[in-house]
């Protein structure tokens, strides 16, 4: 196996745009992407393009109703469906969004492929992480939903356990009913209390279907959590069911919106704090 790691990038990532308003603004990949060339990352690390995701692999998670209501809003902006969370105030509809996202999805299949290959130790997709996508309906600023499509992927290519570790301030709500049935699949979320956050889940009593039980791990935070308690909370469960499972891959999704700049949420968390979980990782 090679030791380098893969950083999955297309600049036409930067189309998943919701426009002007919307707080998901592309700008943010085409800046991370420009910091890591400054930095001189791109030489330590190979830089690959992947293929968007064909409707094939969308239905290993989605439901082709879905993909067909997400094609036709791409066309047609003004006339999406409402009913599968598409032209809403989260989610709203601009021309080429099915393109566009399912090249962000494939980028993320593309490195689940490239760690379960070899040709990578590690692999990265920083346009990804749209976990609260759910397999009919747009949710969370998220349309098709890379991570559990990165799983679905490892899965079909043999995997036998997979471990899923959500950091992001909110629940990975899209990974976990991909795979609420499925104990093949360990998905955990370390987040922001559904008290005060969307989406309102990832509840402790969640804890994956009956056949597949003890599979969906969920460690809710109060608000104005800070590095020592969500560090706490992060290795007192983690590297334990981690260590239980035993995945063959592990896929992680890093939101950087716990901090404590971040307007949408409320814990206090530094990037001193994000990096020490990511090394663990």
């Amino acid at each position: 196996m090679s030791g380098r790691a893969q950083l999955m990038w297309d600049e036409a990532v930067t189309g998943y745009d919701f426009g002007p308003e919307h707080p998901m603004d592309p700008v943010r990949l085409a800046l991370t992407r420009s910091l890591v060339g400054a930095l001189g990352l791109d030489r330590e690390v190979e830089v690959v393009a992947a293929r968007a995701a064909g409707e094939s692999t969308l239905r290993l998670v989605h439901r082709q109703d879905y993909i067909d209501a997400v094609k036709a809003a791409s066309v047609e902006p003004g006339r999406a469906d409402l009913s599968y969370g598409l032209g809403t105030v989260d989610d709203p509809a601009f021309a080429g969004m099915h393109e566009v996202s399912a090249l962000i999805a494939g980028q993320s299949v593309g490195a689940a492929e490239a760690v379960w290959r070899g040709d990578a130790l590690h692999a990265v997709n920083f346009a990804g992480g749209l976990h609260h996508a759910m397999p009919g309906a747009a949710s969370g600023f998220c349309v098709y939903n890379d991570a559990a499509l990165a799983i679905a992927r490892l899965l079909e290519l043999g995997a036998e356990r997979v471990a899923y570790v959500d950091v992001d301030v909110h629940h990975g709500d899209g990974v976990q009913a991909a795979f609420w049935e499925d104990p093949r699949v360990l998905t955990v979320s370390l987040h922001e209390h559904p008290r005060t956050l969307f989406p309102q889940t990832g509840w402790p009593e969640e804890t994956g279907a009956e056949c597949a039980e003890g599979t969906a791990v969920n460690v809710a935070l109060p608000a104005g959590t800070g590095d020592a308690g969500w560090l706490r909370a992060f290795h007192a469960v983690v590297p334990e069911v981690i260590a239980d499972f035993r995945p063959q891959v592990l896929v992680t999704q890093h939101g950087a919106d716990t901090h404590f700049e971040d307007p949408l949420a409320h814990l206090a968390v530094s990037l001193d704090a994000q990096r020490a979980v990511q090394v663990a990782c």
